[in-house]
Formats: structure tokens, C-alpha cells, sequence
């Protein structure tokens, strides 16, 4: 009779633990990857690049970003690394981002590093590109997490009779997350993509607008959820001092 009564008791707790699993399962759910779009977005960024050299710049960007019909808030960040054009065709940049998620209840910031690998070269008024961006991802109360992110795409100089004509241009980026992914996924590597039209509006040599549609679609574990987004980005370049205005004034500042 014990040694029934001791099956039994096995027999429970086994069954105890079976049960216990889904409900585990679900409490440690993963959040949601806080860069999601949701809704019509509008996205707006500027960026700053400062002449060092010939083929060095110091780049800074600042970036806010709307969601919900453009009614939300969800991310801001800023963006800064040393540009070296190393070929005419090559640009390495390493880069720091540090982001905050205000009204997120689960993630309230991360931090970023970034190595952004750009080929790119003139066919005429054509300039196919590549952009292979490797990030490390600290975000939050989550693990650290790797991600790859590849963007062809291709740029045509339109063929208008003006001293700076406009460009058009369109990419599509993937986003591959290399190992474990602390975010809710649909379950494969391959997790978000970008696709992106857009027109360069040249203002000056040191100065465009560059309005453009974009959409974002992710990877959920209930499928593929793509929103849209308009975006406007802002490009202000200061150029390099030449030798003679760096030379220091006689009669003081």
C-alpha cells in the first residue's frame, strides 16, 4: 500500500511539472523588440559631418521617431563615429549609439556599438551601394545580443538641368540576428526588412533634404507585420578648414 501510495505521489509530481512548463513558458515570454513601428510612422533625423582630413570626418546624428500616426514618441537616440574613407569606394565608420524607449514599460534604453562597411562607386548618373552595418546590441535588462544588417541599393542623379540636381534613391535592408535573439521573434534569424524610396533635394554643397517613404516589416511570432513610414532627413556638412584660415590671427579673436 506504501509503495502505491508512493507511485502516486511520483505520478503527481511529474504531472505537477508537465503542467508547470507552459505556464512558465509563457511568463518568460520575450518582450518585443523596441525599434518596432506600429502604425503609420514619421521619422525624422539629422546628421552633421565634420571635415578632419581628405578622407576623415567626424559624423553625428540625431534621430526621433514617431509612431501610432505619427502621434507617439516611442524612440529617440544619438548617433556619433569617425568616418575613413580609406578608397574612393570604401568607407569604414565606427560608431556609438545610445537610444531611450520613453513610455516603454519593459525597456527604457540601449546602447550600441556599430561597425558600418559602405561600398559604393559612380557608374555615370548610377551609384550602386552596399552597406553592411555589424551592431552589438545592450539593451535594458536583456541580454547582450549580436545582429547583421545588409542594405543594397542604388542611386540615379537625375538627369536635370540644374548645378545640383536631385537624386534618387532606393535600398532594401535585411536584418539577420547572429545567435540568440532576446526579443520575440517568428523563430527564424532573419527578422526585420527595410524597404526605402526616397529623392536627395541638394540645397547647397553643405546642405540637403531627403524626403522618403519606407517600409518597415518584422518578423513576429504571429507573422509578418509591415507598417509604413515617412521619413525626412537632414544633412548638413561643415568643411574642412584649408591651412591658411587655420593660421591664428595677429590681432586676436
Amino acid at each position: 500500500m506504501t509503495t502505491r501510495r508512493h507511485i502516486v505521489c511520483v505520478i503527481a509530481m511529474l504531472c505537477s511539472c508537465v503542467l508547470s512548463v507552459p505556464v512558465r513558458a509563457q511568463q518568460q515570454e520575450e518582450p518585443e523588440d523596441p525599434e518596432n513601428e506600429k502604425q503609420i510612422g514619421l521619422w525624422l533625423d539629422q546628421g552633421i559631418s565634420t571635415g578632419l582630413s581628405s578622407n576623415k570626418s567626424l559624423d553625428v546624428e540625431f534621430y526621433e521617431r514617431f509612431d501610432e500616426g505619427a502621434s507617439n514618441l516611442f524612440e529617440y537616440f544619438v548617433q556619433g563615429g569617425l568616418a575613413f574613407r580609406l578608397r574612393p569606394w570604401f568607407t569604414l565608420i565606427p560608431i556609438y549609439r545610445y537610444q531611450r524607449f520613453p513610455g516603454n514599460p519593459t525597456i527604457a534604453y540601449e546602447s550600441r556599438v556599430q561597425l558600418n562597411l559602405t561600398l559604393s562607386t559612380a557608374r555615370g548618373p548610377w551609384r550602386p551601394t552596399l552597406r553592411t552595418l555589424i551592431e552589438g546590441r545592450f539593451v535594458d535588462n536583456r541580454p547582450a545580443s549580436a545582429r547583421l544588417r545588409f542594405r543594397p541599393g542604388v542611386e540615379y542623379t537625375l538627369p536635370l538641368r540644374k548645378a545640383l540636381p536631385p537624386v534618387l534613391v532606393v535600398n532594401n535592408e535585411f536584418f539577420i540576428v547572429a545567435g540568440y535573439n532576446p526579443f520575440a521573434n517568428g523563430g527564424s534569424s532573419y527578422t526585420q526588412n527595410r524597404f526605402q524610396v526616397g529623392v536627395r533635394l541638394p540645397i547647397a554643397d553643405s546642405f540637403s533634404v531627403r524626403p522618403y517613404y519606407l517600409l518597415q516589416s518584422v518578423n513576429l511570432p504571429s507573422g509578418w507585420d509591415t507598417n509604413e513610414i515617412f521619413g525626412i532627413s537632414l544633412a548638413f556638412r561643415v568643411p574642412r578648414k584649408s591651412k591658411s584660415s587655420e593660421a591664428p590671427n595677429p590681432e586676436g579673436p
